[in-house]
């Protein structure tokens, strides 16, 4: 054990090593790493990468759906201090490049599936000195189980200081090409420190992943969860039937989820033969969750819904069961379309467009100060003197708080519709529609308008057997808000298109439309 006090992310590695050793760290599927196991396998990555010429603070990067060999390489990272970029594997070819040659990693980790992707690409990636696939091997790639064989188990001769950055997770670019946001270990500890605070989680606790690890909101689950030296049981992808049968097969006690995706586990058959008597929190985080999906999933499952607010850059408030009450006063009911309170050690204001507090009630830019705040983007100063001032970080985010200190999330401030010359919130409108009875989903953007500048444009799912019509949806909706905010038209379609964090993707929608 090192002597100095834990500060790292790899500091959490060698506790659950030493008191949890023979306990499962990740369980997928009918494979099992026990925490022992888990550091081991860092400690011989790390060590043959340090053989492969990487030192600590070098870049590796990783293209993989959720996978054990991905829980290894980022844990290697975590414990040696080399910096792990992880890449988005649902992009195309020219913005996979993108984010490797951002990143510039000297080894590339890839899985077997993607080898004809990263085959094509490969002259176009300078930086990448070892191409290492899981899975597999060719004659320009060696194989995980090779490169895993070739190290040693002491470890590198390096190893994660609290001041190192430790990955590279980049944003999902809806307003533009994605940006890497720089991750601290002291920063992301602290950060693991507050979700396993958030869900409770402990020793016995095992948490259910669906959502990716390249993405912030998975990987800030598993670092909460072992933080107190709990489970994560890792799914390669979302579906519901699987989800239902884990709860119970594998003795889950925390979930995380989209509310999309609770929408579609409330929906599955299956819901009403499973046992969730084992589950204590469900997390619902990366979008607003509609107030009649909320209380139906609390009417459903019970009391145990928490409700996180954050970004890439930081995480920033949450709402806690005990505020979740659909059927207290009609204060405490608001509470339930807000995304909660500032997290300890967080600071969180609301300013206009001169950097000035805004009053209570009044609708203005959310900017959050916190322990757990990236450090800014690599390779765009540009872009970090924007977003992170004085030691605040700009989160692009519309919202307002009530006299109780509850924080409202209203809109993206760049989804903002003005027409007219007024400021219409596409989540408002969203929330209008969605008390319609017939509609399932709905997503709000502004379309060009010669009249109006914009127009606001609600694209709808209807659920099965339901077709209401354009002028009964705007009629409903001009019931629920004021007239000059009601779609002005109104476009079914079968689905809408999420990015892999289950956010609607309104840039696509957008360009969809626009074409």
């Amino acid at each position: 054990m090192r002597e100095y006090l834990p500060l790292t992310l790899g500091d959490t590695l060698e506790d659950n090593a030493s008191r949890f050793y023979d306990q499962p760290a990740y369980v997928m599927e009918d494979q099992l790493l026990t925490h022992g196991q888990l550091l081991t396998g860092a400690k011989k990555i790390a060590s043959a990468l340090e053989k492969a010429g990487v030192r600590r603070q070098d870049r590796i990067g990783i293209v993989s759906m959720n996978s054990l060999p991905f829980t290894q390489i980022m844990a290697a990272g975590q414990w040696s201090g080399i910096i792990v970029a992880t890449v988005n594997f649902r992009l195309a070819p020219p913005e996979m490049a993108y984010i490797i040659n951002d990143s510039s990693p000297r080894v590339l980790f890839f899985e077997a599936q993607y080898l004809p992707i990263i085959d094509q690409l490969r002259d176009q990636l300078p930086s990448v000195e070892i191409f290492v696939c899981i899975g597999d091997s060719t004659d320009w790639s060696i194989g995980f189980e090779q490169l895993l064989a070739c190290g040693d188990d002491e470890g590198s001769t390096f190893t994660a200081r609290e001041d190192d950055i430790a990955c590279l997770i980049y944003t999902s670019g809806t307003t533009g090409k994605p940006k890497g946001c720089i991750l601290g270990q002291r920063e992301m500890r602290n950060s693991a420190q507050c979700m396993a605070t958030e869900t409770r989680s402990g020793p016995s606790d095992r948490i259910l992943l669906v959502m990716p690890l390249f993405h912030i909101g998975a990987t800030a689950m598993q670092l909460g969860t072992h933080f107190r030296g709990g489970c994560v049981v890792l799914h390669r992808q979302f579906d519901p039937g699987a989800l239902l049968h884990s709860v119970t097969h594998d003795n889950v006690s925390i979930l995380h989820l989209a509310p999309t995706l609770v929408q579609m586990v409330l929906d599955h058959p299956d819901i009403e033969t499973t046992h969730f008597t084992r589950v204590h929190t469900v997390v619902y985080s990366a979008a607003a969750m509609p107030l009649p999906l909320l209380k139906r999933g609390i009417e459903k499952l019970g009391n145990i819904f928490v409700n996180l607010y954050g970004q890439t850059e930081v995480f920033s408030s949450g709402l806690l069961r005990e505020q979740h009450r659909p059927y207290g006063t009609a204060r405490e009911q608001q509470w339930l379309s807000s995304v909660g309170q500032p997290f300890p050690n967080t600071r969180i204001r609301i300013v206009d467009d001169n950097g000035s507090d805004c009053p209570i009630g009044e609708p203005g830019e959310i900017v959050v100060q916190s322990v757990a705040m990236a450090r800014g983007y690599w390779n765009n100063h540009a872009a970090t003197l924007e977003t992170f001032r004085d030691g605040w970080c700009y989160s692009g985010d519309v919202g307002k708080f009530d006299a109780d200190g509850m924080l409202y999330l209203i809109d993206r401030k760049k989804d903002v519709i003005i027409s007219g010359g007024e400021n219409i919130y596409s989540r408002e409108v969203e929330d209008a529609v969605l008390t319609h009875p017939a509609i399932s989903e709905c997503a709000v953007i502004g379309l060009p308008d010669e009249k109006w500048g914009e127009a606001v444009c609600a694209v709808v799912v209807f659920k099965a057997n339901e077709q209401p019509t354009e002028t009964e949806i705007i009629e409903h909706t001009r019931k629920q808000i004021a007239s000059y905010k009601k779609p002005r038209s109104v476009i079914a379609v079968d689905h809408i298109t999420k990015m892999p964090t289950g956010k609607i993707d309104k840039k696509a929608l957008r360009a969809l439309l626009q074409s």
